[in-house]
């Protein structure tokens, strides 16, 4: 089967942009499993889950936006724009992430405690009164 040119090119476009889609979810994947081991297993476990996980989304990704024609070069492409993304956006990305998971932690800690500080108060005012 000949697929046009603009079909090829939109192909290896796609399939860069499949890879720098991978390489996103994986820097999602590392802020929420964190930066240290528990188990060997469970990391394992993690792991694998994770990578069948991309491996559907790029399949997806793949099939709404090309002919899914997975040739071996469909794969390299994949594997440059996961190189891409690691050596150039990756360390960028992953601060703006830490950052944003930073200001979010503080906003709902903020917003738990102008809930519960009332909720104490209350409780304390009532322990107070009845001794």
């Amino acid at each position: 089967m000949i697929i046009p040119i603009n079909a090829q090119v939109n192909l290896i476009i796609y399939s860069i942009l499949a890879g720098v889609l991978t390489g996103i979810l994986f820097d999602i994947y590392r802020l929420i499993r964190g930066f240290e081991n528990p188990d060997v297993i469970i990391t394992l476990v993690e792991d694998v889950l994770f990578w069948v996980f991309a491996g559907i989304l790029v399949f997806i990704f793949l099939l709404c936006y090309s002919y899914v024609y997975m040739g071996t070069y469909l794969y390299l492409y994949i594997a440059l724009g996961l190189y891409i993304y690691i050596k150039f956006i990756s360390k960028y990305f992953l601060r703006i992430q830490f950052r944003l998971m930073k200001m979010l932690s503080k906003i709902f800690r903020i917003i738990k405690n102008l809930i519960i500080y009332p909720i104490d108060l209350l409780i304390y005012k009532i322990i107070n009164k009845n001794k």
